[in-house]
């Protein structure tokens, strides 16, 4: 028997976290009064809009089941990152800063999903509440809203472990307490301190206040939106390695940072895909930096090298330096690594390293099979035999990832962009790491990019952002009969 829709439980959730984000507009709107910015008007306007729009929903959603079934939990997360977009391009358009629709809708939606690309040819010239806002959605976006507002929605009498299920999507995830809202707490408590420390330790090296706050939220969202017009290349090698060390902290499993921080580090240290991870940042940190000593000879290759990796890997998308000057082979070794992303549950894009560990494990595990066609090989991670249905997943996700690559780039190339530079740009989009390739490269300034591409390219990083699967479900028949 087909269950109804609950409309009603959609408005509600949807208001209640539309709401948050008028509470969090509130601060970039002090930010613009304290500094007397001419685009205070514009705050005030946005932040209104939101509000009254948050308590529409709320109330178009009044007397509804408290039930948060399979269906309405992907349509909220999937539709959560459109209509807090909707909204957070207002400050963006009200203020004349991005007038065009098409560019706010972009700058917003890269920055919700932490893909860290802008449309901006002159960020350093925004203002102090625009540029902080910027840093807000991506750290909003990093965590996840859903993750957030499962802390929270319980409050409201509304359960959460339908959301976070479509949000923290993967192989698996790991519940800290046997209440979901607490396990939301602990990654957000985990979250604010290492975004704290960052921010403290890039101040007391010589940042001031405003863009350390800044510069942290980015590196712990590994989302990547900077102050600067050269991302992180003016700030000094201790800086560099400062961020270059968070952004490897932060695409860490969180689960598995908790654990850590509670004294607890044997878990970190067994947990095979952190094994992968860290390997894979070490490995492609000496391939670059071999390679641009052999270029350069200097021993700043060493900070640039392992900058550049753990800074793609991330899917941060920060730039110490320009990677398009250095010798085809190694920017090609760039944008490999953009494919991989960090640890799943962490705030890294990308496939993440438990599905390529898996993945990999099962090809080697087939070409054994060819050769002893009796024997039974199983593929284990971290001492668990896979299932079959967990490698099937995976084998689907890679070919979806592909797919949807391929797609990208097709319409890329039907809007006049080069053929490497259309690959470029839909792998960039899908891991949501900003930077690419050609023409947009290391600058990850899209702004020359066509109003159709642009569009595309936005939609392509909800589709990465939500790990595809939450998106896909939504165009399912046998979701909908369910």
């Amino acid at each position: 028997m087909t269950r109804t829709f609950n409309w009603r439980i959609v408005f509600k959730t949807m208001g209640v976290l539309t709401t948050l984000e008028a509470l969090f507009m509130l601060i970039p709107t002090f930010t613009a009064w304290w500094y007397h910015e001419a685009d205070f008007g514009a705050w005030i306007a946005a932040s209104a809009v939101t509000w009254i729009s948050s308590w529409w929903m709320v109330g178009a959603g009044r007397k509804a089941e408290k039930r948060v079934g399979e269906r309405e939990g992907y349509v909220i997360v999937a539709t959560v990152w459109v209509v807090y977009s909707l909204f957070g391009m207002l400050p963006f358009w009200l203020s004349g800063a991005l007038p065009d629709i098409t560019d706010a809708w972009y700058e917003t939606m890269a920055g919700f999903t932490t893909t860290g690309s802008t449309v901006f040819t002159d960020v350093a010239a925004q203002t102090h509440s625009i540029l902080l806002w910027r840093a807000l959605m991506q750290w909003l976006g990093g965590m996840g809203i859903i993750v957030l507002s499962v802390a929270i929605l319980p409050m409201f009498g509304l359960g959460g472990m339908q959301l976070y299920s479509a949000e923290v999507t993967g192989v698996s995830y790991d519940k800290l307490s046997p209440r979901i809202a607490d396990t939301a707490k602990h990654m957000w408590l985990t979250y604010i301190g290492l975004t704290l420390g960052e921010g403290i330790l890039l101040w007391l090296l010589g940042m001031n206040k405003f863009d350390s706050l800044c510069y942290s939220m980015a590196t712990i969202s590994t989302g990547g939106f900077a102050t600067h017009n050269d991302s992180v290349a003016g700030f000094g090698p201790a800086i560099q390695w400062t961020i270059t060390f968070f952004m490897l902290l932060s695409a860490i499993n969180f689960t598995q940072l908790i654990y850590l921080f509670r004294g607890k580090p044997q878990r970190l240290v067994h947990d095979e895909e952190t094994k992968w991870y860290v390997g894979a940042c070490l490995v492609a940190g000496v391939i670059l930096t071999v390679g641009l000593l052999i270029y350069t000879h200097q021993l700043d290759s060493i900070r640039y090298g392992f900058f550049t990796a753990i800074a793609t890997i991330t899917s941060t998308g920060f730039v110490a330096t320009d990677y398009m000057v250095w010798p085809p082979v190694l920017w090609m070794v760039v944008f490999f690594l953009m494919f991989t992303g960090g640890a799943s549950g962490s705030t890294s894009g990308g496939m993440k390293w438990v599905r390529l560990a898996i993945f990999a494990k099962s090809a080697n595990a087939e070409i054994k099979r060819r050769i002893h066609p009796n024997a039974v090989i199983p593929v284990r991670f971290n001492g668990v035999t896979m299932r079959e249905q967990t490698t099937s997943n995976i084998v689907a996700f890679v070919f979806f990832y592909v797919v949807i690559i391929v797609l990208a780039s097709i319409c890329f190339c039907g809007c006049g962009i080069g053929f490497d530079e259309s690959i470029g740009i839909a792998v960039s989009m899908i891991g949501n790491v900003g930077v690419s390739i050609g023409q947009w490269g290391s600058s990850g300034c899209y702004e020359a990019l066509p109003a159709v591409a642009k569009w595309v390219a936005t939609f392509v990083m909800i589709i990465g952002r939500l790990e595809i699967f939450t998106v896909l479900l939504l165009f399912s028949k046998s979701l909908w009969r369910k």
